[in-house]
């Protein structure tokens, strides 16, 4: 029985779908390197033609916490995620022509439909998209990112951080906070959401 628990909860939180050729990438908020450079990576082998990286400062934290890693290879005066998240793109290789930034949002929720502001903002339109987050992350991405967008087709493509992973998750405390944490926002965050945007 505890094993059926943690693997329900493991498919429910870590979604991860094959990445397929899409109409563009997003990038909700994080200081992880990882996440921009997986994302292009994608961009170059083609499965992306625009780069929506998002966000802010955390509403939990007055000013930008700074790089979490690779912060040697990474060093600019950056002051949002989607400063720091732009710069790792550019330096991957991703044209600054093909990146639509959006640098007010504090929290998924605003990553995602701050994004969709963005995107309509420069008149496009989307009808397939990757989403490129933190792996734990995933679940609560691919909601939030539904509503705002929702006559996107998503595939998830996660990206392991803080060591957190679906195989992992359960045997450390930051694990089990993490992940018990993302579970509980999937619940509470969403109350009025169904009613609102899928009724």
């Amino acid at each position: 029985m505890a094993s059926r628990i943690i693997t329900d909860i493991s498919d429910f939180i870590f979604v991860e779908d094959t990445p397929e050729p899409s109409d563009a990438i997003f990038l909700p908020g994080g200081t992880h390197a990882e996440q921009p450079e997986y994302a292009a990576a994608l961009y170059r082998q083609g499965y992306g033609k625009w780069l929506i990286p998002s966000g802010g400062v955390s509403v939990k934290k007055e000013k930008w916490p700074g790089v979490s890693s690779k912060a040697d290879v990474y060093t600019g005066d950056y002051h949002t995620d989607c400063a720091f998240f732009i710069d790792v793109l550019r330096k991957n290789g991703v044209p600054a022509s093909a990146i639509v930034g959006e640098f007010q949002s504090g929290h998924t929720r605003d990553n995602a439909f701050l994004s969709r502001q963005a995107v309509d903002e420069k008149g496009l339109v989307f009808r397939t998209a990757l989403i490129v987050c933190k792996a734990f992350h995933a679940r609560r991405c691919l909601m939030l990112y539904q509503l705002a967008f929702p006559e996107v087709s998503f595939k998830v493509c996660p990206v392991p951080c803080y060591n957190i992973t679906k195989e992992n998750w359960y045997k450390t405390e930051a694990g089990l906070h993490r992940v018990l944490g993302e579970l509980a926002r999937c619940g509470h965050q969403f109350v009025g959401d169904i009613e609102n945007y899928l009724l």
